[in-house]
């Protein structure tokens, strides 16, 4: 599945309430969002239909970044049927992002 670019709240909600999703806060100035990119897109690639990968432009969307009390850039935060599971800030590791992801699946 391709990488959701999320522009509003209501789209935002409809993404999460089903399965697992992981949301990506980001901005184009961002150094680490630009090192993060890459794989997030290779795990989307991965995992397929299996999980929702959604980014949001935290410029673009300014109101989003504030309802999720986004204080930081790149913040995931990986949801499991609508409710907030975890979150992770700034670069990670791959194997990070597979690690919580399969956590979510199991559970």
């Amino acid at each position: 599945m391709a990488l959701v670019k999320v522009t509003s709240e209501t789209q935002l909600k409809g993404i999460i309430s089903k399965g697992v999703s992981v949301i990506d806060f980001w901005a184009e100035w961002c150094g680490p969002c630009r090192v993060t990119n890459p794989l997030i897109e290779e795990l989307s690639k991965e995992f397929g239909d299996k999980v929702t990968f959604a980014k949001v432009n935290i410029d673009e969307n300014p109101a989003l970044a504030e309802k999720n009390s986004i204080m930081a850039v790149p913040t995931f935060l990986f949801y499991k049927e609508g409710k907030l599971s975890d979150s992770l800030v700034g670069a990670a590791a791959k194997s990070q992002f597979k690690e919580k992801i399969s956590e979510l699946m199991e559970k």
